[in-house]
Order: C-alpha cells, then structure tokens, then sequence
C-alpha cells in the first residue's frame, strides 16, 4: 500500500525529530562525559550560565573544536551520498547504482594516491606529516580526479544514448582508476601506503575548522540544487519513450542528474574520504518505508534517513571504550546492512 501525503508528511517530521536527537546524542556522548546543559549553553554562546569548574576550557574546545564539526559532516555527507545514490539508481534504472557506479569515488581516490604516493617517491614528504598544508593537498587532489572522471562521463553521456553503455563505460573507468592505484602502491614507501589506506577508511573527523564551513555551504547548495531535478527524475523513471513524449529531453536531463550526483558524491569523498554502502543502501530503504516511487517523496525522506543513518553511525564509531574511532565504513555496512536487508525483506 502506497503512503498517503499526510504519512508521508508525518514520517519525515519523525525523522526530522529523530535527527535533531541524534545529533544532540553526538554532542553528548564520547570518551569524556560533558554535561548537557553545558552543551545546550555553549552553543548558545552562554558558557558562563553553567558552572563546570576548571572543566569549562577543556569542555568548550571538545565540543566547538572536535564534536561539533565532526556531528555536522556525518550530517551533510550521509545527506549528499544518499541523495547521490537515488540520483544513480533513478538515471539508470538499475538498484545496484549508486554514487561509486561511473568511478567518480575511484577518480577521487586517484587523485589522492597520485599526490600522496608519489609525494614520499618524488619529494621524500609524507603529506599526512604537513598538517593543513597535506589536508588542504589531499582534499584538492581528491576534488580534482573526481571531477575529471565525472567530466569523462558527462562528455561521454552527450554521446551515448543507452544507459547500459554508459554504466559499463562507468565501471571500467573505475577499474582502470584502481589498476593505476595497484601500481603506485606497489612501487610506495610503506609510510605512504599507510597513509592512503586510512585515508581510505573514510572518517568525519578530519573536516574541523575552516574545512567545515566551506563544506557546510558546498553542500548547502548543492542538496538544493538536487531538489530542483525531482521533476525530471520522476519522467526518468517512466522510461525513454514516455519521457520524450512528454517533452523531456533525455540526454540533457540524464546528463543534469549525473552532473548532480557526481559533485555531490566527488565533494563528500574529498573532504570525508569513499564513504561506502549509504549510498546505494539507504534510497532503497526509503523506499521500503514510504512504499512510493514519487521522487517528491523520496527525496526528502532519502536525505533524511541517511542524516539520521550517518549520526547513528558516527555515534557508535566513537562510542566511549574504543579507543580513537572505528573506521566510518566498517561501521556503515556492519550496522546498517542487517538493518536494511531485514527492512526491505519484511515489505517484500
């Protein structure tokens, strides 16, 4: 049975409810206890309201400088990738697509093994060492064999009429990213294999600062944005031959689509690292829960359940007894693939 507009409207205001929890619940919790009231009071900008003793400093340097930028990337970037992913899966009509599909993640992790690897074999300077100069270094090198990929796939979308010929175009340019990485590890220093590989792992916590404002308005834009193609993604969906009868143009609105997902997921991997499995997971979910293929639906409720999905997760990744954090995309897939899979099995 399909949800009517006022459930529909009901369940997003309960995950809009669910999210506001969840990331007051990232604030608070963590290796060290802080207050919540002290939380509630510091991000007013009331500090002095709450009498927390010689703790005050320590406290308001964990939250403003560590708790709060890395609460707002898991937000934004489980937001982005799954709106990106039901972006992939509509424009190819297939529920296997999602923001890694046309190698756009594989270009981006290019662009860093290029920079990183070749760093200590060329300049004998290990990146990961420079502090913000090597952050700075790996999120523009990132940035820019994304979007060097996802210009192939564009230019190559204005010529391709089928969607199967560009999807295998897509996924042989990824592999073809992955060989050359293969290489450059194999002829690295071991230190900056290391280096690449956690960088590989994804993580919230290395966008703090500076960092965090500007990808807190890249993506404040570029979630917008994607909204304004909902219209052309629901005619998609009907097929070629309706869509065109209908007066859409395919390739520019196919085109459109890709360019939209392709910045959303090449901007989420360069400042947060391939973040797996939401993307592809979570429009599926949304789909099993609000029980409709109508995009002015399934957007919102997409960029919802991944916030709320990215929160849980950064939450349990940091939870007090580890020690550090577990790697972002180890905890996506071993919490939420269970999760999803008896979801969507149960509505089945």
């Amino acid at each position: 049975m399909t949800a009517t507009p006022k459930h529909s409207l009901m369940a997003c205001l309960l995950l809009l409810a669910a999210a506001a929890v969840l990331f007051v619940l990232n604030l608070l919790l963590g290796t060290v206890d802080i207050p919540l009231p002290f939380i509630v009071s510091t991000l007013l900008g009331r500090t002095a309201d709450v009498d927390a003793g010689t703790h005050a400093v320590v406290w308001t340097n964990i939250i403003i400088q560590s708790r709060l930028p890395q609460t707002l990337t898991a937000l934004l970037a489980g937001a982005g990738l799954s709106v990106s992913g039901l972006q992939m899966q509509t424009v190819f009509r297939n529920p296997l697509a999602g923001p890694s599909v046309l190698g756009i993640s594989n270009g981006a992790s290019l662009g860093v093994a290029l920079v990183v690897l070749l760093s200590g074999q060329i300049g004998g300077v290990v990146l990961s060492r420079m502090g913000l100069a090597g952050d700075a270094a790996i999120t523009l090198a990132a940035v820019a064999g994304a979007l060097a990929v996802m210009g192939l796939i564009v230019a190559v979308a204005q010529r391709v009429s089928g969607n199967a010929a560009l999807l295998i175009i897509g996924v042989m340019t990824g592999y073809m990213a992955t060989a050359v990485i293969g290489v450059l590890k194999f002829f690295s220093a071991e230190e900056d294999v290391k280096a690449y590989v956690v960088w590989g792992l994804g993580s919230f916590s290395r966008v703090s600062g500076q960092r965090v404002v500007l990808f807190a308005v890249l993506m404040g834009l570029l979630l917008p944005l994607s909204m304004l193609l909902i219209k052309r993604m629901n005619l998609l969906l009907l097929g070629d031959a309706y869509a065109r009868n209908l007066g859409l143009d395919i390739r520019r609105a196919r085109t459109e689509v890709i360019a939209a997902s392709g910045i959303l997921s090449a901007v989420v991997t360069a400042f947060c690292g391939p973040i797996m499995f939401m993307g592809l997971a979570v429009p599926h979910l949304a789909r099993a829960l609000f029980r409709t293929t109508d995009h002015r639906v399934l957007m919102p409720a997409t960029l919802l359940i991944g916030a709320n999905f990215s929160l849980l997760c950064n939450i349990i990744a940091r939870m007090p007894g580890f020690e550090g954090a577990l790697p972002v995309n180890s905890v996506t897939a071993l919490v939420g693939a269970p999760i999803i899979a008896m979801v969507i099995y149960s509505r089945s």
